[in-house]
Parts: structure tokens; sequence; C-alpha cells
């Protein structure tokens, strides 16, 4: 049974209905100057105006830049980081989507160290502090407001890339479900079904033989403190995300989609994720969709595979457990997890197989070599995946096919 576990988080995490409005004091910490990083169609809604407002009258002087798309592209934020070092901010806030948050920490990053962003590619390779940014998210899914990596899109390599280290972590996380309200039903179950994903790819990754002497990986693997907030943050997204996509008005299913993301993003964030993510890169390249929807689709599948494996089939149960599917056996708990899976899929708008998304059989292949090559990914896997290994994922999620007991 593991026993050890780390945590690295923002110094700072504020939740609950208007905490935004502590915002402007968690930047004066660092100064009276601040780049904000904004979603674009965000940049004249009417919390943004008063995020600024308030920000003049406690005496901040405020930069926009919302120059950025879904992809994170290199070139944005290679711009981002010019208005950065004109402007000279003290701090940064980054408000929107997981989008925004990855292009603020990169901004972040490159203001601090004029070098080109492959230089920063892969796990710590950061030298050391960037500049401090405030997190204010606006989707409840990434988590990326807790967690040390962003993700851009490399042209010369047409793939997402990660940039993963503790030093990208925000200085403050304040996660208000208010600023959530306004998502469309599509972006709140896509980034929902995500946060689901996070939480199970943590609760089920390897445990790693950790050298205590010198420097950490960013991603440590099964974590002992993290497992208790995998199965608080569960519990609430498997419940209450279908609510919060059918009405996002509702309130409560606002607030607990919120904090399931929040506290999944703490829990992966430590751990690490792996074989879902490690195949939606080259699929979501491909097909140039949703990250959650590929994520959310894949999940079932590779859950059916790993439980080949007698350990992760007794993992996956207890995650089942935790989740209230009562079974006799670990083979039905997993039965049970499955079809919660599939059913929670189909509530929210997630397809069932990768057919639906134009995928052919012919790609998988070449997918899944892709997949194999997210080494770190794929070294959080509970099991050794290999492309086989990747394949058969593939190929049973391209059928729809799992492996349910009547």
């Amino acid at each position: 049974m593991v026993s050890t576990g780390t945590f690295r988080l923002p110094s700072r995490i504020h939740f609950g209905y208007g905490v935004r409005a502590h915002v402007p004091e968690l930047l004066r910490q660092h100064g009276d100057r601040a780049l904000i990083v904004v979603d674009p169609f965000l940049k004249s809604s009417p919390l943004v105006e008063e995020l600024v407002a308030a920000c003049h009258n406690a005496g901040i002087t405020t930069e926009l830049f919302s120059d950025i798309s879904p992809d994170v592209p290199v070139a944005a934020l290679e711009a981002g980081a010019k208005v950065a070092r004109t402007f000279q901010p003290d701090a940064i806030l980054a408000v929107g989507g997981g989008s925004a948050m990855d292009a603020a920490k990169v901004i972040a990053l490159l203001a601090t160290y004029d070098e080109p962003v492959a230089t920063f590619y892969g796990e710590n390779a950061v030298p050391g502090a960037v500049l401090p940014l405030v997190a204010l998210p606006t989707t409840a899914g990434t988590g990326s407001e807790v967690t040390p990596v962003a993700v851009v899109l490399d042209p010369d390599r047409d793939l997402k890339i990660g940039i993963s280290s503790p030093f990208l972590i925000p200085t403050a996380a304040v996660v208000d479900p208010e600023m959530t309200i306004g998502a469309p039903a599509s972006t709140t179950a896509y980034a929902g079904i995500d946060a689901l994903v996070h939480v199970v790819e943590s609760y089920t990754a390897r445990e790693f033989d950790l050298d205590w002497t010198g420097m950490l990986p960013v991603f440590t693997g099964r974590n002992v403190l993290s497992e208790l907030l995998a199965t608080a943050a569960a519990e609430r997204l498997v419940m209450w995300l279908p609510r919060a996509v059918a009405d996002g008005s509702d309130r409560d299913a606002r607030e607990n989609v919120a904090l399931g993301s929040l506290l999944a993003g703490i829990s992966f964030g430590s751990t690490g994720t792996h074989l879902s993510h490690a195949l939606q890169y080259p699929i979501g390249a491909l097909t140039h969709t949703p990250h959650g929807l590929g994520t959310g689709l894949l999940l079932p599948f590779v859950l059916d595979v790993l439980r080949e494996d007698a350990h992760v089939e007794r993992r996956i149960a207890s995650l089942a457990n935790a989740l209230d599917v009562a079974a006799p056996s670990a083979p039905e708990a997993v039965d049970g997890m499955l079809r919660r899976l599939l059913t929670l899929n189909a509530q929210v708008g997630v397809p069932r197989s990768l057919a639906e998304l134009k995928i052919s059989r012919e790609e998988l292949p070449r997918i899944a070599e892709l997949g194999a090559r997210s080494t770190r990914l794929v070294a959080i896997a509970p099991v050794r995946a290999d492309s086989s290994l990747l394949l058969e994922v593939l190929n049973r999620a391209y059928e729809g096919r799992v492996n349910i007991s009547d």
C-alpha cells in the first residue's frame, strides 16, 4: 500500500461564490501593474469589466492581452510575452478556461526567460521562478489554476506539447463558481468530464519509486494525499455534472462541479494523468475536437483494457465503491463503474465511439504510435503500456465496445 505523498500548490486557494472580490488584494501583494490574460470572448464581458474596475480602484494599472485560441499556439504565446516585456507587469491575472490559464503560465515564463518556447518542453526545464500568476478560471474542468503544467501547440511538430514545472504553479487560485455560470452546455460537459478523467487517472496512477535525495519528477505517481481528494471530486462530478449541463443556472450544480474540478486539479497535479490523455493529444490534433470530449470518450475503454491486470481491476473497484457502485466482487464493481461512465457520457453528450469523430480504422496504428511517444503520460499508467496496448484501447473505442457482463 502506498504511504508517500506530495503536494505542490498555490500559496493561496480561495473557493466559493464571491471570492473573485479578493483578486485585487492578491495582485497588490506583488505590485501595482497587472497584465490580464483573458479569453477573447470574455474581454468585454461584465465580469471582466468588473474585475478591471476593481483593479483600477485598488490602484492597479492593467493591460489586457486576449489574442489566444483554444490550441494555445506558440506564435500567440510569443506575442503575449512581447506585450508583457513591454508593459513590465508585477503580476499576471489569468481569466478564462484552460487555454487562458496555459497561455498565462507560458507568458509568465517567457517574460522572465527570453528563450524560445521549445527550450522549456518536457519536465523540470524551467530554471526558476516566473512572474507571479493569479488564476481565475471561468470553466470547471482543467484544474490548471492549481497544476504545474501548460500545454501548447507546436506547429513544427503538429502536436500539443507539455511544459511541466513546479515553477508554473500559480501563486494564487481563485475559484468562484459565479464565473462558470455563463459557460455553454457543451463547454460545461467537456470540461467537467475531463475533470473526472483527471480523477480516475490520478487514482489509478502507478506507484513511483522516488529518489528523495535529488530533484523529484513533476508528477510523482500514486499519492496517499491526493487519493482522498480524488474520491471526493469523483462523487461531486458524477452526481452534479449532468445537472450543470442540463441547467447552467443551477447554482448548486455549478458550485459542486467547480469544487469537484478544483479537487481533481489538486489530485492530478501531484500524481499526473495517463493513457486517455496520451491518446487524446494525437486525436485532438487530428480531429480538432475539444480535449475533454476526447478524454471522456476514451476513459471507459482505457479502464476496460487496464482491468485485465488483476491489481488494477481491484484499484478501479475501490474507486467504484467510493462512488456507491454496490457489487460483491471487483469484476462486478468495475462493470458497474464502466456502466456509470458510459451513462454519464451519454447524459452530457460525449460520443460513444471514435468512429463518430470520423476517424478511420486505418489511422489507429499511427495514433497509437504517437500516443506511445508521450512517455511522461505513458509512464504514469499502472501497467506497461506500449503501442500495442494503446492500439487495443483505440480498437475498442473505435467500435464503442467494452467487455461488461450482462
